[in-house]
């Protein structure tokens, strides 16, 4: 069990990582506040390139991670 932990926090920080490489999708963090801007979560915008590579590694980590806890959790 200790094995799955270790495979957690490595996969966590790979997660925080790829979360912070993600370019914004809006005008800045000032906009989101002051409702400035275009804020539409739902828009459809085609990812091209890196951005849809570490968008894909993102949501593959974010699955992983689910996944690890769920495990620890049943069998820990």
């Amino acid at each position: 069990m200790e094995f799955l932990q270790i495979i957690l926090m490595f996969v966590s920080v790979v997660l925080i990582i790829l979360s912070l490489l993600q370019g914004g999708k809006s005008d800045g963090l000032s906009s989101a506040f002051t409702g400035a801007g275009d804020l539409n979560l739902f828009a459809n915008t085609k990812e091209r390139g890196a951005e849809k590579v570490i968008s894909n590694a993102t949501m593959v980590v974010g699955i992983l991670f689910f996944a690890l806890v769920v495990l620890i959790r049943v069998f820990g």
